[in-house]
């Protein structure tokens, strides 16, 4: 390994471990290493004598000079589950106390907005001549961190305290880990449900258009907006019940950012060609917390129509709720929408007018068919 290194003490009972003197920085010989374990033996006995030393962890010396110190972890609520933690990190971690917190799964997009939370993002976004640093590799280690956290439900925590990062990207230096045996499903384990992979499949229209058909994921903002540019004023009437230029951040979000366990949506998107990415159709149900009832919405761009887009993202999201158990499809049809009033009949909905809102209701039974 060569010198300079680092000498810390190992024990399961120390956390801390600069608190009672178990961390020695810059050693440059065999004299000092020995010398530096013998005094770390001495004062961790005095400062914290109960403590189980299992021995000591020699690492390289890493120097980056102007480098940022983070904290990256997380850790299990009662309530929540496991939760994201970032923050300033390094020594002064309990005494600065700038933090957040996220639940996962993360994205890269909620995980800039989780460091963009703190005051030290102002910092690592750099200064006079100081450069920035790489977020994005920080971006990608809370992704990582996030991925960590959902597929393995026997940690209870981590803590990567300090996480150097400079433009060059991250080093993680020290690390802790509690673990246990994994006694829930990740149904309950987790707060908000992983991103359901499985729920995609390609798609291939009568006239051998193909699509991709996926549950939205928060990056799908900025093509939703997309999307939305290039609806008529008739699409946007039948799908808001009035006239809405551009929907705000906040309500995008909304859509886009789903608990999969409560709404879901699914975006048919061509796969490739000149419109690579493009949405093409939308539909998207809220689903009650006794999961009694699916509330749907449905769009596809007037071009795309008569193709029979509409169809099959209506019967995937009918077999969807079916599958999820939910008892009923419902929605509201504007009169003068004669297309999905049309749809509805062909795939068995009864429909009701509402005088009071001037609409249709229309309902489709989902388990009817069981015992």
């Amino acid at each position: 390994m060569g010198y300079p290194v680092a000498l810390k003490i190992l024990s399961d009972d120390i956390s801390h471990k600069s608190d009672v003197g178990g961390v020695v920085l810059n050693i440059d010989s065999d004299e000092e290493l020995r010398a530096a374990g013998n005094k770390m033996l001495r004062t961790v006995k005095q400062k914290f004598p109960n403590a189980r030393v299992r021995g000591f962890t020699v690492q390289e010396m890493i120097k980056r000079a102007g480098a940022r110190e983070l904290i990256v972890g997380m850790t299990t609520d009662p309530i929540f589950g496991p939760v994201i933690l970032f923050g300033h990190g390094g020594v002064e971690v309990e005494v600065v106390r700038d933090r957040a917190m996220a639940l996962p799964p993360l994205n890269m997009k909620l995980a800039r907005e989780l460091v963009e939370g703190t005051r030290i993002y102002n910092l690592l976004r750099g200064y006079r001549d100081v450069p920035p640093v790489n977020l994005e590799q920080l971006y990608v280690t809370l992704v990582r961190l996030s991925q960590l956290v959902v597929h393995l439900g026997e940690v209870l925590e981590l803590d990567m305290n300090p996480l150097l990062i400079d433009q060059t990207g991250v080093i993680a230096l020290d690390a802790r880990i509690k673990v246990t045996p994994k006694v829930v499903s990740d149904d309950q384990r987790l707060a908000i449900h992983p991103y359901p992979r499985h729920l995609k499949q390609e798609l291939i229209l009568d006239d051998g258009t193909k699509y991709l058909l996926r549950p939205i994921k928060p990056e799908d903002e900025p093509k939703h907006y997309e999307f939305m540019s290039k609806l008529t004023p008739e699409d946007i009437h039948f799908r808001f019940f009035g006239s809405v230029r551009e929907l705000p951040h906040s309500e995008m979000a909304r859509q886009t950012q789903l608990d999969y366990d409560r709404d879901m949506a699914f975006l048919a998107i061509v796969p490739n060609g000149p419109e690579e990415g493009e949405i093409h159709g939308i539909v998207q149900v809220v689903i009650d917390p006794n999961n009694e009832h699916a509330e749907y919405a449905i769009m596809v761009r007037s071009d795309i129509k008569g193709r029979g887009l509409g169809r099959v993202l209506m019967e995937k999201m009918i077999e969807y709720c079916r599958q999820k158990g939910t008892e009923t499809f419902i929605g509201q049809v504007l009169p003068d929408n004669r297309r999905m009033l049309t749809l509805c009949e062909k795939l068995g909905f009864s429909r009701k007018y509402l005088a009071d809102e001037e609409v249709f209701e229309v309902t489709l039974p989902l388990q009817r068919d069981v015992a």
